[in-house]
């Protein structure tokens, strides 16, 4: 396998952080040689410095997709952590639904930032499905957005194989919503329907996604250095109607980061609603 040599490693790292924002240091070489490796053998290139060039010099950036795919976390499994899950079934869905049978509104938007290959999105509109009966009667849209090629076609296939199945599933749940094909699972199309995912990069501008009802952005500023998710948080900030509700990971915070934002406790998850636009009845505070 290539070694990342040690003059080569600064470089490597600025190219990744340009490309798709993630930070990396001499501890995450082994990531670096373990990922790319295999796509610069594929090539033929002897070096990481080599890979490096030929991606820059390529004027189709089809090098350039290639390495996010490879260098993008894509670990992910339906109904991911469970705590969220039962924040939005018990919590955020029925306030949504009261705030907005005051107001006349009859829309839901929720944005699934970095979503993979789609089983969190996936999951969501399975639970809106069981909770509301008929998503459409409360106009939800459910968008996912990832910056790897690769993850937004599988999300958008919807078909996922037997391993990816067995990992936070039920038995009942699926039988209800999936059909068996050869190697795998395709999801049923009307849940397939409730979903439209796209490739987006998180350190780019997303206005033109327009605003959501609820953000999950799990799992991802992590490996942002901290100008960079500050700078991230502002721009979901932007993204959020009033009263919105930001979810991330269970091993995040937005302390020192993102002051725009209060955190909130419901039973054992952990949301955040922006301290410049609340809407409703003010929450417990942590």
């Amino acid at each position: 396998m290539i070694r990342l040599l040690p003059e080569e490693r600064a470089s490597v790292y600025h190219y990744i952080h340009s490309v798709c924002g993630i930070a990396l240091d001499d501890s995450k070489s082994y990531l670096v040689e373990g990922r790319l490796g295999g796509v610069a053998d594929r090539l033929g290139c002897a070096s990481f410095s080599q890979l490096l060039a030929r991606a820059k010099a390529d004027p189709s950036r089809a090098l350039e997709r290639s390495i996010i795919d490879a260098i993008t976390t894509n670990e992910t499994l339906f109904f991911r952590d469970g705590a969220p899950f039962d924040l939005l079934r018990y919590k955020i869905v029925p306030e949504l639904i009261d705030r907005r049978a005051r107001t006349g509104s009859a829309r839901i938007r929720l944005w699934s930032a970095a979503c993979s290959t789609g089983q969190e999105l996936y999951s969501i509109a399975i639970l809106l499905k069981e909770l509301l009966g008929d998503p459409d009667r409360y106009g939800v849209q459910l968008i996912g957005t990832d910056i790897s090629d690769e993850a937004v076609a599988r999300a958008s296939r919807g078909q996922f194989s037997i391993v990816e199945m067995s990992r936070g599933l039920t038995e009942e749940l699926r039988a209800r919503y999936f059909s068996a094909r050869a190697g795998g699972w395709q999801i049923r199309d009307e849940i397939r329907a409730m979903a439209s995912f796209r490739k987006l990069n998180l350190m780019q501008d997303f206005s033109a996604l327009g605003r959501f009802d609820i953000i999950f952005c799990r799992n991802v500023a992590i490996y942002f250095n901290e100008s960079d998710r500050r700078a991230l948080f502002t721009r979901v900030e932007r993204a959020l109607e009033p009263g919105g509700y930001l979810v991330i990971g269970a091993m995040e915070s937005l302390s020192g980061i993102a002051p725009q934002f209060e955190s909130k406790r419901y039973l054992r998850s952990v949301f955040y609603q922006s301290r410049n636009r609340p809407v409703g009845r003010r929450e417990v505070s942590m």
